[in-house]
């Protein structure tokens, strides 16, 4: 997610407040509650002696405690190093714990109070935050040592968990635990000079789960065995929007292991002593489907009218009419003289393909409501297994574990899955566990994809070859459709369809630009993907820049240099230019190679990519890639490269081959047999150059993703003259 969430409960009126806290407990109006406290009501969670984010242990271990879940992108280190850095604690002796579900305690400062990981926001929203519970905790030893040795604060120092005065009297954290427990922590402790920085930017920032997941000690839901503990599988409807009409249980009964088989709001439960039982017992029943409100379009139809309405063959519907997003100079000249460029894209629906698909244990009956999985954004977590309950939202307890993948899947405004288990669990009663699974050919076929989008341009060039007018048109489905009240849309529009285009700098350096965006309602659910809006706006963004730089006899480095000066974008500039640098972009590819680049700002950060790119037997195959990000401060720039390398070959393997496809409103694929990804021996060399910066940190997790697709494409115009106007660049 780019920022999708971002101020989504900041300074709600009183009369949303109480509208939500009606709402999110069944009813129970909750009056006087600011939204933080109307998100944790009912929580029993309370912080220890050194805040919500430090505990430390009778033997002086420090273990951080992380708002943010673990799926594999590796925040967990950088966060305990903020942490570590500040309080000057020994980074081997230094853990990490996930936090308990609570907004007011632990909610994401970039998403308006609410926890969840998203958005590349982990460490730039606990910049500042996890700093200062660092210091303050260092403090605090400092204070009980100086008070124990009778010296000034100010002679006391700190390394490596060790406090020390010149005199040479020591003590490690475990010998001051209890005195320093006594002491008022701090509400504005000194921070370092980032120069004074010893683990902040150095190799030692390693990953902290690495051994865990290694010799699979690491704990994911589908590990979880709890007494007594049944399995859930359920039926989706073939079509999205599909009711039960009614379904017979009578095979499916017979078979051994089954407990109950029953109807939930998105389909029919099947519960059983295990996997292998639920899922057979799937396979026999027999439902009918009431498809009368249903999707029963497939995507070339969909894709068809997007053209139609870009295009003006087919009016806008007047309920979402086309939204500008940006627009300067006289923008009736946009459609008017001038040889001009004019272009269409075209983008597909994509899955997730998470390597762990959607799971969930939930207990309900007998206390609280308590679900264990990995949670992404436990507070939407809490506030639909509230409704579904009925509880207090701070009440129900979520243990967050490792999640195998997320891309965006994990968190959606209605919890999915996570609700399907609680109504499952809600039914069998008593608070026994019940384990929902989902296959992966559940989630391809009845999950959340990346919208399909549609792009129309038309441009025009001054006598110097620059774009003098630009006419942008988007069609895409909304995101943000269904958030809560109070959540951000760009407006009367959701902004996540055009990030990357809104505010480009090619956009700033142009002189007259109209770029609207059209969001019709569609019957298939979409949902942010890795990068978000930037998996297709960086792409046409950056691929009709290299056509417009052709157009102009120009070479594509320079001329994106020349309108980076136009537009003052000089954090493009620089990636750019190292990027270059280390490409060698001056001198000749390797024989049998051509290179294209690519540049684009994300989550905060930007990104540049020179990729080295041939042929195989009408095939792409990419080589080399070079990446420069400009992302503040560099907190480990171990796990930075780590995160260009995912993200890179994430982003490749959607360009490549990714696609869903409907037909008569039916998913043609189920597996990686039919959903087609990068494989090992396709994936490309990444070399990462991080630029120097005393920025606060931005985001890692999702800028890699989106850049590399227009840079193959860039390289494959130089190679073979044609540009690619649509992905998957290989058919199936």
């Amino acid at each position: 997610m780019n920022k999708p969430f971002k101020d989504i409960a900041a300074a709600p009126t009183r009369r949303e407040a109480l509208a939500v806290g009606a709402t999110l407990v069944g009813g129970a109006l909750l009056v006087g509650c600011s939204m933080p406290d109307a998100l944790s009501a009912g929580s029993k969670v309370k912080p220890g002696a050194f805040g919500p984010f430090v505990k430390v242990d009778p033997d002086g271990a420090v273990t951080v405690v992380s708002k943010h879940i673990e799926f594999g992108q590796g925040n967990h280190a950088g966060l305990a190093a903020i942490v570590a850095e500040e309080m000057d604690a020994d980074w081997d002796r230094v853990k990490v714990e996930q936090a308990p579900a609570n907004a007011k305690l632990y909610g994401n400062t970039l998403m308006g109070g609410i926890q969840g990981t998203g958005g590349s926001s982990a460490i730039a929203n606990s910049w500042t935050q996890l700093r200062t519970a660092g210091a303050a905790a260092r403090a605090m030893f400092v204070q009980a040592a100086a008070t124990k040795w009778a010296v000034p604060v100010a002679e006391v120092t700190v390394k490596d968990s060790v406090v020390a005065h010149p005199s040479g009297r020591k003590a490690g954290f475990g010998e001051l635990v209890a005195d320093a427990a006594k002491v008022t922590p701090p509400q504005a402790p000194a921070l370092k000079d980032p120069k004074a920085f010893t683990l902040i930017g150095s190799d030692l920032v390693r990953r902290k789960d690495a051994q865990a997941k290694s010799t699979g000690t690491a704990r994911y839901t589908q590990d979880v065995r709890l007494p007594n503990m049944l399995v859930a599988v359920v039926a989706h409807a073939p079509l999205f929007g599909g009711k039960v009409a009614s379904f017979d249980a009578a095979e499916a009964e017979k078979v051994p292991g089954v407990v109950e088989i029953f109807k939930i709001p998105t389909g029919v439960a099947v519960v059983a002593q295990s996997t292998y039982a639920a899922k057979t017992a799937r396979d026999a029943l027999k439902v009918t489907w009431d498809d009368s409100k249903a999707e029963k379009r497939g995507t070339t139809q969909i894709l068809a009218q997007y053209r139609d309405l870009a295009s003006g063959k087919t009016a806008a519907p007047e309920k979402n009419g086309w939204k500008s997003f940006e627009a300067h100079g006289d923008t009736a000249k946009a459609t008017e003289g001038g040889e001009a460029l004019e272009i269409a894209y075209d983008f597909p629906y994509l899955a997730h393909a998470t390597m762990e698909p959607m799971n969930c244990v939930a207990m309900i009956g007998k206390g609280p409501p308590r679900l264990v999985f990995g949670s992404q954004s436990p507070t939407l977590d809490q506030l639909n297994t509230a409704r579904i309950a009925p509880a207090l939202p701070g009440s129900v307890e979520i243990e967050t574990l490792f999640a195998g993948g997320s891309f965006g899947r994990r968190t959606n405004f209605q919890s999915d899955y996570v609700a399907e288990c609680v109504h499952i669990a809600k039914k069998v009663g008593a608070g026994r566990p019940v384990k929902l699974v989902w296959t992966r050919e559940d989630d391809m076929r009845a999950g959340y994809f990346r919208p399909i989008v549609h792009h129309a341009l038309r441009i025009t060039l001054d006598k110097d070859g620059f774009p003098a007018t630009w006419r942008h048109r988007v069609v895409t489905q909304s995101i943000m459709k269904g958030a809560p009240p109070g959540a951000p849309t760009g407006g009367d529009y959701d902004e996540t369809g055009v990030e990357g285009a809104k505010g480009s700098p090619y956009l700033k350096a142009t002189p007259v630009v109209d770029a609207q965006v059209l969001q019709p309602d569609v019957g298939v659910p979409v949902l942010w993907w890795r990068s978000v809006g930037a998996t297709h706006t960086a792409y046409v963004m950056e691929h009709t820049v290299d056509q417009l730089a052709k157009r102009a006899g120009k070479d594509p480095v320079e001329y994106r240099r020349a309108l980076y000066g136009k537009a003052g974008a000089t954090r493009h500039l620089g990636v750019l230019n190292l990027a270059a640098e280390k490409a060698g972009w001056s001198e000749p590819a390797p024989e049998g190679w051509t290179r294209g680049v690519a540049v684009h700002e994300s989550f905060g950060s930007v990104v540049a990519q020179v990729a080295e790119v041939k042929l195989e037997n009408g095939v792409p195959k990419v080589g080399r890639v070079v990446t420069a990000i400009d992302c503040g401060v560099a907190i480990s720039p171990d796990q930075i490269a780590a995160q260009m390398e995912g993200g890179t070959c994430y982003g490749l393997s959607a360009a490549m081959f990714g696609q869903i496809t409907l037909t008569d409103g039916k998913v043609d694929q189920a597996n990686f047999d039919t959903y087609r990804v990068l494989r090992h021996s396709e994936a490309p060399k990444v070399e990462t150059y991080i630029v120097t910066s005393a920025n606060p940190p931005s985001g890692v997790g999702e800028p890699g993703t989106p850049v590399i697709g227009p840079a193959v494409a860039n390289a494959l115009l130089t190679l073979t003259g044609q540009p690619t106007f649509s992905q998957p660049f290989v058919k199936s």
